[in-house]
């Protein structure tokens, strides 16, 4: 039986490390991608292989998918985990950032999903997983950015499905909800960065707040519960195309759906802190 090789970005931590492990521990053939490669090396212990990969560079995408279909011959899982979020008002952040934010989370995935692309429609089999968020349904204050990209990316996932189907494909999206990871730092960072001074000052330092607290960490679900549900996706014969997952996705995407709009903004305004006036 031909053991199956998958791809995971993001992989030095939080989903994309534990997701690594899980499908390593599944009999998968684990290629771990990332920048910084040096905090993957302990990865090797378990038998899966770092690749320095910046979803932001064309020429180690084409080389990391260069060598493991040179060594493996095959790839039959990529894991779209690479991605960071970019917090600010909209009137703060610099285009700059904005196009970056799109750079890393949306065409970073799309261009290794072409890349790989070709590969699978010829074995005529291949799962694609593209990890949005709970934040690709809803959004919250100072997030426009960020929201987009995982909105963009539901979008190219919902639209590739349809595409890939007579080719034997499946494409599945993975929601998280509120996840112990280094994410909310980062974010919280960003949004510290642009939007803790002038106008938007009270919204940005209380988004911060939410972001780091005590009880958003309680309430965070572990990285693990994702690396599972992404296991049980890639190993399924008929996978969902949505599993929304971890602390708050499942009752805050059905309250957005239930909920008139400014119902559902005052509850999330309320929920992260944000004065209303």
């Amino acid at each position: 039986m031909t053991t199956k090789v998958a791809l995971v970005t993001g992989a030095s931590s939080g989903i994309g490390e534990a997701t690594a492990k899980q499908l390593r521990e599944a009999g998968y053939t684990v290629y771990a991608a990332a920048r910084r490669v040096e905090r993957m090396r302990h990865l090797t212990k378990s038998g899966i292989r770092p690749l320095a990969m910046d979803v932001t560079d064309e020429e180690p995408m084409r080389a990391g998918i260069d060598q493991i279909l040179a060594e493996e011959g095959r790839i039959d899982v990529l894991v779209n985990n690479a991605g960071y979020g970019s917090y600010g008002a909209v009137e703060d952040v610099p285009m700059e950032e904005a196009r970056r934010q799109f750079e890393v989370n949306v065409f970073g995935a799309a261009r290794l999903t072409q890349l790989v692309l070709p590969h699978m429609r010829q074995q005529h089999s291949g799962t694609i997983v593209n990890i949005t968020s709970m934040g690709g349904k809803i959004s919250t204050p100072l997030g426009a950015w960020y929201h987009a990209t995982k909105f963009a990316l539901e979008a190219i996932s919902d639209c590739l499905r349809m595409e890939v189907k007579p080719f034997g494909i499946d494409v599945v999206v993975i929601e998280p909800g509120g996840i112990k990871t280094e994410w909310p730092a980062i974010a919280a960072d960003n949004v510290r960065a642009v939007s803790s001074s002038g106008p938007y000052a009270p919204q940005g330092n209380a988004v911060a707040q939410s972001l780091t607290s005590e009880l958003a960490a309680r309430r965070s679900s572990p990285p693990e519960l994702i690396a599972k549900t992404i296991t049980r996706a890639v190993t399924s014969r008929r996978p969902k195309t949505r599993y929304a997952v971890g602390f708050g996705a499942k009752p805050l995407i059905f309250l957005h759906g239930a909920l008139p709009d400014r119902t559902f903004d005052a509850l999330i305004r309320r929920a992260v802190g944000v004065p209303s006036s």
